[in-house]
């Protein structure tokens, strides 16, 4: 096995493989930060279309789902791409619905709310593209 290193004897950690079109690890962090987000936004009082509940659920289920992404699993793609849709449709329309009644865009809540529909449709975007992308591969089954 090669390893990357400063050839001094010390700490060196296995080379990043390349896999073409993987993109897991982009919506670990978006999942991540996401989770935070929701958390946060909910801590301080920001108008969510979920209850106290429901938002540390989700934060709990973005977690894990971010923390079992990995490219040997092809399922998981397939729960991210369903958290994803469900969290572009819900905030989307959350955020859509706050700027027809006339929120102000400097409101905290429009500004959390938008931020997580953002943020779904990256992570949507990314993990549609790492689906089409194992199911290019030639060994895929």
């Amino acid at each position: 096995m090669t390893f990357e290193g400063n050839g001094d004897g010390g700490e060196s950690v296995p080379r990043h493989r390349e896999i073409p079109h993987y993109h897991g690890d982009a919506v670990r962090v978006l999942f991540v930060a996401s989770a935070v987000l929701l958390i946060v936004a909910k801590s301080t009082g920001a108008e969510l279309p979920l209850s106290t509940f429901g938002t540390v659920v989700g934060a709990v289920i973005l977690v894990v789902a971010a923390g079992i992404t990995n490219p040997a699993q092809f399922g998981i793609h397939w729960v991210n791409a369903i958290l994803a849709i469900f969290g572009t449709l819900l905030f989307g329309r959350t955020a859509v619905n706050h700027y027809s009644a006339g929120t102000s865009i400097a409101d905290s809540s429009f500004l959390f709310v938008e931020a997580l529909a953002l943020l779904s449709l990256i992570a949507l975007y990314y993990t549609t593209a790492t689906i089409r992308g194992i199911k290019q591969r030639p060994d895929y089954s």
